[in-house]
């Protein structure tokens, strides 16, 4: 069967082509609900004794901006501190009880002993029983200490909650300038919490669908910058990249096996959109998917067992998989007109999807075992979501009014938080793995 122009237009729909606007600008972080039960937590300022001063945004600030933006905490405001400690002999955990504090963490900045980076040394203690939960030093190389900050932050999460953090992750997501002839794309990179949004690749035409690979080193994407669409994988830090498929028609939606040795792809080589898999080392090609329909947007179980994808095949877009070497597909998403777009728990127990009813498009979750469907979000063109490594939440774009934001919504539903440009659009977020 031959790729119609209006199949065309329909596939690029699946793989989220959108005309849009955007500047490249720092993301402004604001919560949009809360948790009511949050736990109380106080993070007394960090004591600089390196040489020189401190940075303008202090580590205890980034470490309580991190915990306070997961929802499940509620940090202190400095200015409500009745002290500050820096030792352990300083704490008086009577006050801090009164204060309504259950945990307590101290800390401070110091140069180490090659005097290259940073040093934080830091404690958390249970402010009612009065025990020491974590005593830690971490070190980053200069001009890491924010990364540093991020894991500090870490550290604190799972010890309290048992998960583990993802704060010193980043994200990955597409902007574009201009308008008409004058517009430009870029695909941007920066820390999970917004910070220092740098370019990677930019073009006159559009880029689309970055993925990460597991080390978190790479991200392939689609560019059409040749006229055709193509896939690229590009190295995040020196930029160098590597053409990966470039054939006649479709190349689109690269996301990369759980080991990295393998790439899922959409390809209409045979005629029709299909899911093919590469062999990263060879470079050989293998078709995983046969049928009349759009099959689009592959995804990988944490396992690497299945691939998920979106098809239209039964009438309708809904989430199927199947395993990497082929085979009869399953349907796996069993309610709802139509489910896109999917992104696999760490845990593989859940499925984010784009969501539609009518004109709307909201974020849901569909739970594997129990074959249920929870909506998260109440927007009306929620889309692309991603998982954190973690699984804690959702990254997803969305628009308000006639402005495109991204957000992220807590994997129960229970927090959601806006991360806004300041001026301009942002779509097709993408949460990196957890870089060490």
């Amino acid at each position: 069967m031959k790729v119609t122009d209006n199949v065309r237009k329909l596939i690029f729909i699946f793989i989220s082509i959108l005309a849009f606007q955007a500047a490249e600008a720092q993301l402004e972080i604001e919560i949009i609900s809360g948790n009511p039960s949050a736990l109380p937590i106080a993070i007394v300022p960090f004591q600089w004794l390196e040489a020189g001063p401190g940075p303008s945004t202090s580590v205890d600030e980034i470490v309580s901006g991190d915990l306070y933006r997961s929802g499940l905490f509620k940090p202190m405001a400095v200015e409500d501190m009745a002290e500050k400690p820096v030792e352990e002999e300083g704490i008086r955990f009577g006050t801090w009880r009164l204060l309504k504090v259950d945990y307590i963490v101290i800390g401070k900045v110091r140069s180490p002993t090659d005097g290259q980076g940073h040093e934080l040394v830091y404690q958390l203690f249970d402010v009612h029983t009065q025990e020491l939960l974590l005593s830690r030093v971490t070190t980053v190389g200069p001009g890491d200490l924010r990364f540093g900050a991020h894991r500090v932050a870490d550290a604190i999460y799972e010890k309290l909650t048992g998960v583990p953090g993802a704060f010193s992750t980043r994200i990955a997501y597409i902007t574009a300038t201009g308008l008409g002839n004058n517009q430009r794309y870029e695909l941007v990179v920066a820390d999970a919490d917004g910070f220092g949004p740098q370019s990677i690749v930019g073009s006159p035409e559009p880029l689309l669908s970055p993925a990460w690979s597991p080390d978190g080193r790479k991200l392939a994407y689609v560019s059409f910058e040749q006229g055709n669409s193509a896939i690229y994988m590009q190295d995040v830090s020196t930029g160098a990249r590597e053409l990966i498929s470039s054939g006649k028609g479709i190349n689109g939606a690269p996301s990369f096996s759980p080991d990295g040795k393998r790439m899922a792809l959409t390809l209409s080589r045979s005629g029709n959109p299909e899911i093919n898999i590469r062999d990263m080392a060879t470079g050989r090609t293998q078709q995983i998917t046969q049928h009349w329909s759009i099959d689009t947007e592959p995804v990988w179980s944490p396992d690497g067992r299945h691939v998920y994808f979106t098809s239209d095949r039964g009438g309708r877009p809904q989430i199927y998989r199947v395993g990497p070497s082929g085979g009869t597909p399953e349907r796996v998403t069993l309610e709802g007109d139509y489910n896109a777009r999917a992104s696999v728990s760490p845990d593989g127990r859940k499925i984010a999807v784009a969501q539609g009813r009518g004109n709307e498009y909201r974020i849901a979750v569909w739970d594997i075992e129990t074959e249920r469907f929870t909506v998260l979000t109440p927007g009306k063109l929620d889309e692309s979501p991603s998982f954190a490594p973690n699984g804690s939440m959702i990254l997803y774009a969305t628009r308000e009014g006639s402005r495109g934001v991204l957000s992220a919504v807590s994997a129960d539903g229970n927090v959601r938080q806006r991360l806004i440009l300041s001026e301009g659009d942002v779509r097709e977020p993408a949460w990196s793995p957890v870089i060490r």
